[in-house]
């Protein structure tokens, strides 16, 4: 008696792994950590100097105190201390972040396809017409005939 053999843990792991879109997430994840360094060395290097020109030399020292007295810092901290500064360089990080990627890749990108759709539509109109302008002689054919045969003569 053979049995089928049913496909094993291993190969529809790997069967997982080759599907298109994880790969393309895997590649993603690499170039999002490898981006992030650049952006975390632009903000490290330029963002904060231009910060600490205006006040200090990084925002994470920005702080204000919600109830004194707010004395010491890490675990022997009194009061309660709220770090505005870290939101703010984690919202700049952010937003500098979102806007390499929109004018580097999404915004070309966007503009790459709507161009490609655009030849596309363009070269389906343009066969479109022809069969429209072929369609059309064919049917003054058609009619030319049926109008030297006479009146008596129908269509079929």
């Amino acid at each position: 008696m053979s049995e089928k053999r049913r496909p094993g843990v291993l190969h529809g792991f790997k069967a997982f792994l080759m599907r298109g879109n994880v790969v393309d997430l895997a590649v993603a994840v690499v170039i999002g950590a490898a981006f992030t360094n650049i952006v975390n060395s632009v903000v490290k290097g330029i963002i904060n100097p231009v910060v600490g020109a205006l006040g200090t030399k990084s925002l994470d020292s920005y702080s204000s105190c919600l109830k004194a007295p707010c004395t010491g810092t890490g675990d022997s901290a009194t009061g309660v201390r709220i770090l505005w500064g870290s939101v703010l360089g984690a919202t700049l990080n952010f937003l500098i972040t979102a806007a390499v990627v929109y004018f580097l890749m999404v915004l070309p990108m966007s503009r790459f396809l709507a161009r490609q759709e655009a030849r596309r539509k363009a070269k389906e109109g343009a066969h479109e017409v022809i069969e429209v302008t072929e369609l059309q002689v064919l049917k003054e054919i058609r009619d030319a005939l049926v109008a030297q045969r006479g009146p008596g003569h129908s269509r079929p």
